[in-house]
């Protein structure tokens, strides 16, 4: 679904933002991208979407070089959830908002189908189609952005920071919905996130960055234990990995108090002590 080959890309007038960076992503994966502040993060997944074009090196989507495509043959695969939610809400009403994206993708389609599709998405977010998004709370804001996204149905999902600013039952609706979609259909995602709880509970890939360049690449909870990559990107592990790593030996697998809270009683049980 995504390729990159030998990336680079660096702001007019700034040092190189991305250097030498290659991934790929299957269809289904559900993929975080971790790092601190200037790794190249939000650079990396604006070069998947085609916003910025690399200086160097190949962006593949579906086989198609993001340099060469056009911006409506990228928006119907392609969907970008912006961290701020202000910068992608653009109409009256959040019927005219879902209908907006979907015109402009699918605007072949007849306009019964069009409407038939946007009412299934306001069901699915339980909106009446009548509310003013800038009226909305931030966490409300961002639901109709995604719900917007998710109505043109595209195969891969780019989330920038979509937890910032909202409170936990705000960021538990918006990645259920995304992890539902991901799972249900098959949507790649591919997301940037400081919050490693939510990385945690969400994403099963992990890619982390520093200075632009590409550290590691694997499953989400090998690379929280390994505390020397940890380091050099600058990241704090969750919480319960990083207690489950000064427990120490036979806490190695624990992620969760449940983990932790077993593990104890499983050693009791076999005559084992754990201070």
């Amino acid at each position: 679904m995504i390729r990159l080959e030998n990336v680079s890309f660096s702001y007019r007038g700034q040092g190189p933002s991305v250097q030498n960076v290659s991934f790929h992503a299957e269809k289904g994966e559900f993929i975080a991208i971790l790092g601190a502040n200037g790794a190249g993060k939000t650079t990396t997944v604006r070069l998947i979407d085609g916003l910025i074009k690399p200086d160097s090196g190949k962006v593949l989507i579906h086989g198609a070089d993001t340099a060469e495509s056009s911006v409506s043959e990228r928006a119907r695969r392609v969907g970008f959830l912006f961290q701020n939610p202000d910068r992608q809400i653009c109409r009256n009403t959040v019927r005219e908002e879902i209908l907006f994206g979907l015109r402009s993708v699918r605007g072949d389609e007849k306009e019964e189908a069009l409407q038939a599709r946007t009412d299934e998405i306001l069901k699915d977010f339980s909106f009446t189609g009548d509310e003013e998004p800038f009226s909305l709370s931030r966490g409300q804001r961002q639901r109709v952005a995604l719900a917007s996204i998710l109505a043109v149905e595209p195969e891969i999902l780019i989330l920038d920071e979509p937890t910032t600013g909202l409170d936990y039952l705000e960021c538990c609706h918006i990645m259920d919905r995304i992890r539902r979609m991901n799972e249900e259909q098959q949507v790649t995602v591919v997301m940037v996130c400081h919050d490693m709880e939510v990385v945690l509970d969400y994403a099963k890939r992990a890619l982390v960055m520093a200075g632009g360049r590409l550290l590691a690449d694997g499953g989400v909870r090998e690379i929280f234990r390994d505390a020397a990559l940890m380091e050099a990107a600058s990241i704090l592990p969750p919480q319960m990995i990083g207690l489950s790593l000064r427990l120490g030996k036979g806490f190695e697998q624990c992620d969760s108090t449940d983990t932790i809270v077993q593990t104890v009683l499983d050693a009791r049980r076999g005559g084992a002590k754990h201070e």
